[in-house]
Formats: C-alpha cells, sequence, structure tokens
C-alpha cells in the first residue's frame, strides 16, 4: 500500500510541471543568484570565495524550503478535495500513507540535490575538500526533513494559505539560527541554546564538516544519524495526528 501511494503521487507529480518546475529548477536559478552576488569581491591571494560558504550551505536550505512548501500544500490539498479522506476509507494504515508521500517526495528531494549540486559544481566552480556525493547525500537528508515537517505542518492547516504561514514558525527560525549569518558560537546564550536542537542546525555542521575534510569524519556521520532521526520522529508524530475526517 506504501508503493501504491509512492507510485500515484509521483503520478501526478508528473503532470504537475510548475511544481516539478519548482522542485527541480528554482533552487539552481536561485543558486546562479547566490554566485553573482559574490562575483566581483575583492579577496586576498589563497582566500575562499564567500560563495564557497554561503552557496555550499543554500545546497542544504533549499531542498530543505522548497519540500516543505510543496509537500505541506500538495498534501492540503489532497485533504482539502476529499482525496484523503476516502483513501483513509480503505484498509490502509495512516502510516503507510504518510510514508508513501515521504518516499515520493523523498525521490524528488534527491533529484533536486543532484541537479543543484552539479550546477555548483560544475557551472560555478564550487571548491570544497570533501567530496560531492556527501553533499548530495546530506541536501538529499534536508530534502527529506523538509517533507516530512510539510507532513506534519499540513494536518493543522486549513486552507493553502495557512500552510504557508507555517513557514515563518517552522523554517525561518532555523535558517536563522543554523549558523549561516553569524557563528553559533557568537549568539545570544538563549538563541545558541535553541540553535543546538534545530535539525537544520546538524545539517550545517555536517557541511562544514565536509568542506573542510577530505574523508567523511565521525563528526559528519553522527550530524547526519541525528538529522535522519529527526526525520522518522516526525513522520511518525505526523502519522499520530492525521485525520481520517476531514473537518
Amino acid at each position: 500500500m506504501m508503493l501504491a501511494t509512492t507510485l500515484r503521487v509521483l503520478e501526478q507529480l508528473r503532470h504537475d510541471h510548475r511544481s516539478v518546475a519548482l522542485i527541480l529548477v528554482v533552487p539552481a536559478l536561485l543558486l546562479a543568484v547566490i554566485y553573482f552576488l559574490f562575483e566581483n569581491e575583492t579577496l586576498p591571494p589563497g582566500a575562499p570565495r564567500t560563495f564557497d560558504r554561503v552557496g555550499l550551505t543554500m545546497l542544504a536550505i533549499f531542498p530543505f524550503v522548497v519540500m516543505f512548501l510543496v509537500t505541506s500544500v500538495t498534501m492540503l490539498r489532497e485533504r482539502t478535495s476529499g482525496t484523503l479522506e476516502r483513501l483513509l476509507t480503505t484498509p490502509i494504515h495512516k502510516a503507510d500513507l504518510l510514508f508513501g508521500y515521504a518516499v515520493a517526495f523523498s525521490i524528488m528531494a534527491a533529484l533536486q540535490s543532484i541537479v543543484a549540486t552539479a550546477v555548483a559544481y560544475w557551472i560555478f566552480g564550487l571548491e570544497i575538500q570533501g567530496a560531492a556525493g556527501l553533499v548530495v547525500m546530506i541536501a538529499v537528508l534536508n530534502g527529506v526533513l523538509g517533507v516530512a515537517l510539510g507532513l506534519l505542518c499540513s494536518a493543522f492547516a486549513r486552507t493553502e494559505f495557512q500552510a504557508v504561514q507555517f513557514m515563518p514558525v517552522v523554517v525561518v527560525p532555523q535558517i536563522l539560527l543554523c549558523g549561516l549569518f553569524v557563528a553559533r558560537e557568537q549568539m545570544n546564550g538563549f538563541l545558541e541554546a535553541v540553535s543546538d536542537v534545530l535539525p537544520l542546525t546538524f545539517s550545517v555542521d555536517a557541511l562544514q564538516e565536509i568542506a573542510a575534510n577530505t574523508a567523511a569524519t565521525t563528526a559528519m556521520w553522527q550530524d547526519a544519524v541525528i538529522m535522519a532521526a529527526f526525520v522518522v520522529g516526525v513522520l511518525v508524530l505526523a502519522s499520530l495526528t492525521l485525520q481520517r475526517q476531514t473537518s
């Protein structure tokens, strides 16, 4: 049943060209904007480019944001159209349904991450110590995290506008506190404590480990495992909050 749900969602996405463009094309275009923002910066000889730091972090943030938005809105449409309620009258388990959606959108997140990483490396010349494959892995985990949080938040929204309103509450604080703008050790003590328990923080830490080391480190794998645990926990919580009837 989970496989059937996955195939159904992928088939729907195949005919939704705008969502496919949002998932696959928009992150690469935004990455181009970031590259050209720093194109003319003046650096001392041998100094790393700002794009190599900011662009690398954005390879994790973009999948997180885009997949949260697409997943929450799509799941809400399923509920408001009555599709979700009809499905839940069948023997399908709520966990099968949620994990089916998660697998389908995770496949799209993986494609998105591959496209964005390829653009960063081969068009904009991203230079870091670690392997591109590890960057893709962390980016995919971020995309799956966005999917899981999108599925969870959609349970509490009644309209698409309400689903989007969760972004300032769930997504934006994680972007602000992940260490992209200010190093976490330089933050206010309270904000640093909050950032220490946000999942996006672990992805940024993992990317920094990849950027600074030629081989995968223990710290990077620990961050990846914590992110995966967040994903599973959020999906389980989403299955518990999924209602069988639409109010």
